[in-house]
């Protein structure tokens, strides 16, 4: 009976993750329910700059908290505001 033994080299090693080393996240909430925003607009871009990263890259709704139904009009404020070039699209 062949036993198969596997050799790591520099470019595949395994990570190992320790148990029990995972910090408890803080639950988000939805900065527009919680202040109970009726329309999101896409002129209002000091409020939208919130959601874009500094490459121009739209934060996901795992980051930024946001209910999904926010979260998708806060993404076509985002782009209705880059089309009007209020936001840029690559900083």
């Amino acid at each position: 009976m062949k036993v198969k033994t596997r050799s790591f080299t520099k470019s595949n090693k395994k990570i190992i993750k320790k148990r029990g080393t995972h910090l408890l996240a803080r639950k988000k909430f939805c900065r527009f329910c919680t202040s109970k925003v009726k329309t999101i607009d896409y002129k209002d871009v000091k409020r939208l700059e919130a959601f874009v990263t500094e490459r121009g890259k739209i934060v996901s709704s795992r980051f930024s908290g946001n209910c999904a139904k926010h979260q998708r009009r806060v993404v076509e404020a985002i782009k209705k505001a880059r089309f009007l070039s209020l936001l840029p699209y690559i900083r």
